[in-house]
């Protein structure tokens, strides 16, 4: 399993249009599993999910796109890693700081 924790992007997210108005930071966790062995025993990186690329990827998706849900996005999320990463098993949690009085809200969600 290779993991992403906490990767800081910035996005439009929020049910009233008023909070999608300006962008928010989140903090977005991933871990990727798959057969690692190629990569392993070869240190090919064409053999792996490269993680620089996921990131990217995924700070791409949060500065085009809006979203109302933090649901969605974790899905969003999820559906690249399995299709464009080949991942085979992904868990994403998205984190918020929308509430003034609570360390974050989060959502996490596992395929």
């Amino acid at each position: 399993t290779i993991t992403i924790k906490d990767l800081g992007v910035l996005c439009h997210i929020g049910v009233p249009d008023e909070e999608r108005a300006k962008s928010q930071r989140l903090l977005i966790t991933v871990e990727m599993s798959g057969d690692f062995f190629r990569a392993a025993q070869s240190d090919d990186i064409a053999h792996t999910i490269n993680y620089y690329d996921v990131s990217q990827r995924i700070t791409e998706l949060c500065a085009t796109r809006s979203f109302k849900l933090i649901e969605r996005l974790a899905d969003e999320i999820a559906n690249i890693l399995l299709t464009e990463f080949q991942a085979t098993k992904v868990a994403v949690e998205v984190k918020k700081f929308i509430l003034s009085n609570a360390r974050h809200v989060s959502f996490r969600l596992t395929r």
